[in-house]
């Protein structure tokens, strides 16, 4: 596993792996020169339907004979890919987690949720930034 996130391209713009990145928002790496010239290198667009974005715990996944470049990404920006990622219905409980951040309230009841939605605890902790213990202890 690596540290950086990778953009790849697919031969198969309907293959469904990774998320376009503009799917996930603005990204500071794409307006770097390196991901510029890379992008032109391939004869490539930002905006390409064969450009894909995948975190780091998920890189292994870029096939082999992929074009492909590991870009950094923010706390901010890699949350935001994790979330694009997810299937809708734990995206919409992933959604609820966020908004959790700035209230307390229900908390337990929320993480009940979550884990019960099948969000994995330590993206719970993730997106709400409490305590693993904390999960462990509405898990029950």
């Amino acid at each position: 596993m690596t540290d950086d996130a990778y953009l790849f391209l697919l031969d198969d713009a309907s293959t469904q792996l990774g998320v376009a990145p503009a799917a996930v928002g603005e990204l500071a790496c794409m307006d770097t020169p390196a991901v510029r010239a890379w992008l032109e290198a391939q004869g490539s667009t930002p905006t390409s339907p064969h450009l894909r974005l995948l975190p780091p715990e998920e890189t292994a996944a870029v096939p082999e004979e992929a074009e492909r470049l590991p870009v950094p990404l923010s706390e901010e920006e890699l949350s935001r890919l994790r979330h694009e990622m997810v299937p809708q219905p734990l995206a919409r409980v992933e959604q609820e987690l966020l908004a959790y951040r700035d209230c307390a309230d229900g908390r337990d009841g929320l993480i009940g949720k979550a884990l019960a939605a099948g969000v994995a605890p330590h993206r719970i902790v993730e997106l709400t930034g409490v305590d693993p213990a904390t999960v462990t202890a509405a898990s029950r």
